[in-house]
């Protein structure tokens, strides 16, 4: 086999489902296939939060149309651009709204890539024919109430003289003997579509509803008859993308709506920590109900010089009377960065020998445990004020501190250790915060502009501050959480509402406080 063939043999084309709308509904392959990514082609559907998840090297490009309208790659182009990609060996993601052979053409690409002699494989999705009844508490079968499910498309035009394709009267027939009908693509022909039901047979009475952006903040859910559905769906403003739910199923909505009981529900929470940091805080709002937007402002980079640093470690080792009595971490990232320091630099993390450690916020002293050191201090309240009583006074005099710490923060610190007679005091920077490369600042301004965010979440000043440098649009459209107060003074200064700020200064206590605060104004249904 020739060199060419070989690199043309290791391209690959994933078809993979991107769900019905909610990120974290992608599958476990579908993302691990997208962390692989050279190339990923996406549709309007498909969630902006998803494409994060593709590394940052990769070539994105936009294959949908927006709501029916404007122009879109025309198949036969996407097509050859799946097979020339990966005959160029790279590893191209095909991601599809829902299920990529579920209404919709992942067949025909997929036929197109076996003439292309391409390897491809297929990655199935959470389609939303499934997903937005169950997410509208409307199981589509139950023994009392449905034994079967069927899924047609309702976008045929019949009035054009065309045939429709879809059985209704048989559909209808099996409707009756307690059966669901599951129609997508039907909110242009809604009215049109329930009345050709109608004529076929069902009764008018039929428990309906209409679904719109299942999964998402955006879900609004309508619950009628066959009779009124579309009535009630036009009142309320019903668009697409949804699915219509006809039979007794539908009227179980009542008793089984489970998600528009969480807390959050309705929410769109941005999340503005680093990429590294916003996980855990994304994943437990996302418990609650919200859709988080992960929008980092802040990245972590090596300090500038390590000089300070490494002299501040090479004393760790030294005799008593030159070495550091106490060893202060303000931050988890603090703690990160300087046992990556250590390890990079041939040290062993028992040359901090005898000193003693304070840290400044639960997390903080918790990432030290992940290391096996236990901070012997740490301040009820997450401010540098508070190292004083921690620590003590007669535990400061006359000693030495270390503070490995971002290269620019508060001088607060370091300046009481000094006034309260500290012999020393070594500021060593051990990282940097920088604004993030590639950040998605024009979907942002959209969101803004929409009036899509609920709420804008801080934890630290610089997260502030970089987000107002990022957007340039005025915080004051926005409502915004503060981990503490000092950051809900920088955010007020720059013009936000600052709606929640945490008894304690952590993202357990920040996480619980939102909830709170949004569980006073319940988002209405439609019902």
């Amino acid at each position: 086999m020739s060199a060419r063939a070989k690199h043309q043999n290791r391209g690959i084309v994933f078809l993979v489902g991107a769900g019905p709308g909610a990120s974290d509904l992608i599958t476990v392959r579908g993302a691990d296939a997208l962390s692989r990514a050279d190339v990923v082609i996406y549709d309007h559907l498909v969630s902006p939060e998803l494409i994060r998840l593709a590394p940052p090297k990769a070539e994105l490009i936009y294959a949908g149309k927006k709501g029916g309208a404007g122009k879109s790659i025309e198949q036969s182009e996407l097509n050859a651009m799946l097979i020339e990609r990966a005959r160029m060996g790279r590893v191209v993601i095909r991601l599809k709204g829902g299920d990529p052979f579920i209404f919709g053409r992942g067949g025909e690409e997929a036929e197109a890539l076996v003439r292309g002699n391409v390897r491809f494989e297929v990655i199935p999705g959470v389609t939303s024919a499934i997903a937005g009844p169950a997410f509208a508490g409307i199981p589509l079968t139950h023994r009392e109430h449905g034994s079967f499910v069927a899924f047609v498309t309702g976008h045929e035009d019949e009035s054009k003289g065309a045939r429709s394709t879809v059985p209704w009267d048989e559909l209808v027939a099996a409707a009756r003997g307690r059966g669901t009908i599951v129609i997508l693509m039907a909110t242009a022909r809604m009215r049109a579509t329930l009345d050709r039901i109608r004529a076929a047979g069902l009764a008018a009475e039929t428990p309906a509803a209409a679904v719109q952006w299942a999964t998402t903040a955006a879900q609004k859910t309508v619950s009628a008859t066959l009779a009124t559905l579309a009535d009630a769906s036009a009142r309320a403003g019903i668009g697409a993308p949804a699915v219509i739910v006809v039979g007794e199923c539908a009227g179980l909505r009542e008793h089984l709506k489970w998600v528009e009981r969480m807390p959050l529900f309705g929410r769109t929470v941005v999340v503005t920590r680093s990429r590294e940091t916003a996980s855990q805080f994304a994943t437990a709002l996302r418990r609650l109900g919200a859709e988080v937007v992960e929008f980092p402002t802040i990245e972590t980079a090596p300090p500038r010089s390590y000089a300070a640093l490494d002299r501040a470690i090479a004393r760790l080792s030294s005799p008593a009377r030159n070495s550091f009595d106490w060893i202060i971490f303000t931050s988890a990232t603090g703690v990160e960065s300087f046992v990556e320091r250590l390890k990079s630099r041939g040290r062993d993390i028992r040359e901090l020998g005898r000193a003693s450690i304070a840290a400044i916020g639960p997390a903080t002293a918790a990432r030290l445990a992940d290391y096996a050191l236990r901070a012997t201090a740490v301040p009820d309240e997450y401010r540098a004020e508070q190292i004083i009583p921690a620590i003590g006074l007669k535990r400061i005099r006359g000693k030495r501190f270390l503070i490995p710490r971002a290269e620019v923060a508060r001088e607060a610190l370091p300046e009481i250790l000094r006034d309260k007679g500290a012999k020393e005091v070594e500021v060593a920077p051990a990282y940097r915060t920088v604004k993030p490369k590639g950040a998605q600042i024009e979907r942002m301004r959209e969101l803004i502009a929409a009036g899509s965010i609920d709420l804008v979440t801080f934890t630290s000043s610089s997260t502030v501050t970089n987000f107002c440098d990022l957007i340039g649009a005025p915080a004051s459209l926005l409502k915004a959480a503060a981990i503490g107060p000092i950051t809900a003074a920088t955010a007020t200064e720059r013009g936000f509402e600052v709606v929640v700020t945490p008894a304690k200064y952590t993202i357990a206590a920040l996480t619980e406080a939102i909830a709170e605060y949004f569980g006073r104004a319940e988002p209405c249904t439609q019902d």
